[in-house]
């Protein structure tokens, strides 16, 4: 009997690539007859009383669903009623906040920049407390990145070059998490992004920049199809693995003496420009893996 699937999507965003992942999935699964319906977070509510709890919806309830979303109160809410979630709920909440993403991966002894997470403020008052600019200088060195935890496209990174950048970037962000981080000048404008499912990465790519120290496509960077080394393939893996994810998207950086940096994992990595980029359409691979696991 074929599974039937929700592959759920933000439907607040502006633009198409979020529905585009989620067409990708559709096919993908309709080519290996698993009926399944594309539903926008905002369709489905959540509803919780002392002797209650559903998904109030039209819609079948499925076998699984593909949650391409960070709405993870929906996702809770759907494992809440026994429905098997890629990603679950807590890989999206990890991979979301970077903060705890490198925690994790410290954790696995994986390898990482050097970090230094600034002490949570609740409120951004008038007079602000900040932390010891000195010697966080000292730790790091400059460039250094400051990096917020939330954000997406690279667009909440930002290399600084003096104390009274650092002085003024740290106001900026005042009562938002963030941390500060060790530039690694050999991937300066490049790094690799790897598709993982499972124990294997299905496709790579590298991504450069000419005229930006983040190499990412949305912030004007290209893409070559790139064959992995099998120590970066390794590395990716297990990154993965650190958060729990069943798929995801790792980004290395090129590090001294051939080393690989694990810069960031994105539990919901669109895969459009990777297909574009080398042919392989990592949603085949997803939707394989998913109907594989609940089969077991």
């Amino acid at each position: 009997m074929s599974k039937i699937g929700w592959i759920i999507y933000n439907g607040n965003l502006p633009g198409n690539k979020f529905l585009d992942f989620a067409e990708m999935l559709f096919e993908a699964a309709s080519k290996q007859n698993s009926k399944t319906y594309i539903i926008k977070n905002n369709e489905l509510l959540s509803s919780l009383s002392t002797s209650n709890l559903e998904v109030l919806t039209d819609y079948e309830l499925p076998d699984y669903v593909i949650f391409t979303d960070k709405d993870i109160y929906l996702a809770r809410q759907l494992e809440s009623l026994g429905i098997p979630v890629f990603n679950r709920s807590d890989v999206i909440e990890t991979s979301d906040d970077k903060v705890a993403t490198y925690q994790a991966l410290a954790k696995q002894n994986l390898p990482i920049p050097k970090t230094i997470i600034a002490p949570k403020v609740y409120y951004n008052r008038k007079e602000k407390d900040l932390p010891n600019l000195d010697f966080i200088i000292e730790q790091l060195r400059f460039p250094m990145i400051v990096k917020e935890a939330y954000g997406s496209f690279g667009e909440q990174v930002y290399l600084i070059h003096t104390k009274k950048e650092l002085e003024e970037k740290v106001q900026e962000l005042y009562g938002k998490p963030f941390m500060f981080q060790e530039f690694i000048k050999s991937s300066e404008g490049k790094d690799i992004r790897l598709q993982v499912v499972g124990d294997k990465v299905v496709a790579a790519m590298k991504r450069y920049s000419e005229n930006d120290f983040r190499a990412n496509i949305t912030s004007g960077g290209k893409m070559v199809a790139y064959e992995p080394t099998e120590v970066a393939k390794e590395i990716a893996i297990q990154a993965s693995k650190a958060i729990g994810a069943d798929f995801s998207g790792v980004d290395l950086l090129f590090g001294e003496n051939d080393q690989y940096i694990i810069c960031e994992i994105n539990s919901n990595a669109h895969i459009r420009n990777l297909y574009d980029c080398t042919g392989i359409n990592a949603a085949d691979a997803i939707v394989e893996y998913i109907l594989e696991k609940l089969r077991d």
